[in-house]
């Protein structure tokens, strides 16, 4: 078993900037993706940001390109969400969310992740 704990979110003016944390523990893998999703109120949830263990070069939503990162430090086994230039739209909760198995590309529908945090709110308001 996985365990993901967030942390980070809160509440912000436009155009600021906030940093996410996601922590693994429990069972732990040197393949798979970490992966960052977020839901809007009303909203389906949506990919925001992956990144696999193995250094790959990450994927983003077209909607976050430019404003955010995601990083990851293997040895603390923690993934990261840098989000800049922040806009009212971005408000959701945000959720880490663990894909175990190796693959080829990195996934952005929910389905392929078998581990979720319990997210964390993300307000940004105008």
């Amino acid at each position: 078993q996985v365990q993901l704990v967030e942390s980070g979110g809160g509440l912000v003016q436009a155009g600021g900037s906030l940093r996410l944390s996601c922590a693994a523990s429990g069972r732990t893998f040197s393949t798979g993706t970490m992966g960052w999703f977020r839901q809007a109120p009303g909203k389906e949830r949506e990919f925001v940001a992956g990144i696999r263990w193995n250094g790959a070069t990450p994927k983003y939503a077209d909607s976050v390109k430019g404003r955010f990162t995601i990083s990851r430090d293997n040895a603390k086994l923690m993934v990261y969400l840098q989000l800049n230039s922040l806009k009212p739209e971005d408000t959701a909760v945000y959720y880490c969310a663990a894909d175990p198995r190796y693959r080829s590309t990195i996934l952005t529908t929910t389905a392929p992740y078998d581990y979720w945090g319990q997210g964390t709110q993300v307000t940004v308001s105008s």
